[in-house]
């Protein structure tokens, strides 16, 4: 991973890829692929370039969205496509108002000494969104660089029309609305949240003891519910659990964001002050409700069918 652009060394040249690249979905991975193909083929370096802080963070705080991962799992699953280097750049103010033509020559050109750029068909960059395939490949042709603006895909990879694709808002509204299969098929795996484990919350749930899970703010919850899930531990081990999300009225008298709690099946220890991985599974039906009001005999339910679907 490289955070430093002027510390960039073109080397022979580049296949690049640029993006935030929130959540690493199928629809970003078609795109790698590409890239690692067009790379490999030319003995070029395969390069995806992404941000530390969404831009829309910086752009437009007030309605920017929730992520699908923080800056750790990004990373991870970037690489885990096997791609050859990562560059991280900081998203400020500055970086904001640089023109597209700006970012172009000073990251893709003079730092990765760019060959070919890939980049979806509706991709955009730079200050106020100016830049775009079409300027892309004006300019390529211009500073020696191949362009290729892929087709978009949907949840199995094959192309479709716009409504239909596989990307980040799509999978932010399925999990909003509690739709974890949708979600699922456009990640290529579960969602998955990271957080330290908290003593400030309720010690359990209708007599079940639960693990209480910080999140970030700026990470996205699936809809309030009970969820089928699993919870990993600073050691690596997992343990399957029952996940709620709600907002507890009963414990707090405000609430301003919802809480995520863990009852671990069949476990005993302490957890307080761990970094946790909770990833979700399945939703539910019983446990508690959007209100968070305690329901032994929904509790109970929901333990059992957590144990059926895990396994």
């Amino acid at each position: 991973m490289l955070r430093d652009v002027d510390a960039c060394e073109p080397g022979a040249g580049s296949v690049v890829t640029i993006g935030a690249y929130d959540g690493v979905h199928l629809g970003h991975q078609a795109v790698i692929a590409e890239v690692r193909k067009r790379g490999e083929a030319a003995g070029l370096s395969s390069v995806v370039v992404t941000f530390d802080r969404h831009p829309a963070s910086v752009v437009r705080p007030e309605s920017a969205p929730r992520l699908l991962t923080d800056l750790e799992q990004k990373l991870e699953l970037l690489a885990a496509t096997g791609i050859d280097r990562c560059l991280v750049i900081p998203f400020d103010e500055r970086r904001s108002q640089e023109p597209a033509e700006d970012f172009v020559r000073e990251v893709l050109v003079e730092a990765l000494g760019a060959r070919v750029v890939i980049v979806g068909e509706d991709f955009h960059f730079g200050h106020q969104r100016q830049g775009n395939v079409a300027m892309l490949t004006r300019m390529g042709a211009e500073l020696g660089f191949e362009v290729a603006g892929l087709p978009l895909v949907d949840e199995t990879g094959s192309p479709v029309s716009p409504g239909e694709k596989a990307s980040s808002t799509a999978i932010r509204h399925a999990l909003v609305e509690g739709d974890l299969l949708r979600a699922e098929r456009m990640l290529g795996r579960h969602h998955e949240v990271r957080g330290r484990v908290v003593g400030d919350g309720p010690p359990d749930i209708a007599g079940y003891p639960t693990a209480n899970v910080s999140i970030p703010g700026d990470i996205l919850l699936p809809a309030d519910g009970t969820y089928a899930g699993w919870f990993q531990r600073d050691g690596g081990d997992s343990h399957p659990a029952v996940l709620c999300i709600g907002r507890r009225t009963a414990f707090y008298e405000e609430t301003h964001a919802n809480l995520l709690e863990a009852h671990l099946l069949g476990f005993d220890g302490d957890l307080h002050d761990e970094r946790a991985r909770v990833r979700f599974v399945r939703r539910l039906a019983g446990g508690p409700g959007p209100d968070g009001d305690p329901d032994p005999e929904a509790m109970a339910a929901a333990v059992e069918a957590a144990r059926q679907a895990l396994g």
